[in-house]
């Protein structure tokens, strides 16, 4: 999984799957779109308007969270 983000475009990906040739991408909401495999699994999340969505109430942090373990592991991101 990789998650890249342009601040320039105030954009952000979430990879889930890399090399799929053709997805359809499925606008969920303004700033919200899931593209998805011809099976149907899901590829990748696209957040338009990223700083708002992902800055949330985390203080500018994207934080990995082991359910399991409660670890919790702080990644600042870009302004």
């Amino acid at each position: 999984m990789k998650l890249s983000y342009d601040p320039r475009q105030n954009i952000a990906y979430i990879t889930l799957k890399e090399g799929v040739p053709e997805v359809e991408s499925v606008q969920i909401g303004a700033d919200l779109a899931v593209d998805l495999a011809p099976d149907g699994t899901v590829v990748g999340i696209e957040f338009l308007n990223a700083g708002d969505q992902l800055r949330g109430s985390n203080a500018g942090e994207f934080l990995f969270v082991n359910e399991a373990s409660g670890a919790v592991t702080a990644l600042p991101l870009p302004a």
